[in-house]
């Protein structure tokens, strides 16, 4: 099984894998690029909300700055909008209705530690470089939600 399998299960995994690596690079050069896009470039937006959020409904906006950790493993349904600094830990997958909206600084979260010091220390590899154990678990909303500001929902 891959790390990535692993990691959406919500098994224990190393997220030092290169092919979670390259999936959150990918996605955090993307975020930066759509953070740093006007309002009115809606046709450059849009074209990058393909790439950062393929699983998106009709009428998704997201104000930014906005970061998620892979953007690939949330979906969003018809008539979402997010206000500034939505974050997404997606490393499980992130489902979200129809016609939900988050207010400012809101987060959704699954990524996890052990709360056993011994489990969640970092690891060295025989090559020397270091790693660590991670889980995370699923997020689930509804439709018709709103979410005020500041808001976390964990998994």
């Amino acid at each position: 099984m891959t790390e990535k399998e692993k990691m959406l299960r919500g098994d224990p995994y190393d997220p030092t894998d290169k092919e979670l690596t390259a999936l959150r690079v990918t996605a955090h050069r993307l975020f930066q690029e759509y953070n740093n896009t006007l309002e009115t470039e809606e046709e450059k937006r849009a074209e990058l909300l393909e790439g950062l959020l393929p699983n998106h409904g009709i009428n998704c906006y997201l104000q930014g700055p906005v970061q998620l950790d892979y953007g690939v493993f949330t979906t969003v349904g018809d008539h979402f909008y997010a206000n500034f600094n939505f974050t997404v830990l997606d490393s499980c997958p992130v489902v979200i209705g129809d016609n939900v909206f988050f207010g400012p600084n809101c987060s959704l979260v699954t990524a996890l530690h052990s709360f056993n010091p011994a489990e969640r220390c970092v690891r060295q590899r025989a090559d020397g470089s270091f790693y660590d154990i991670e889980f995370a678990k699923p997020i689930t909303i509804g439709s018709d939600c709103w979410f005020g500001t500041n808001v976390v929902v964990c998994g």
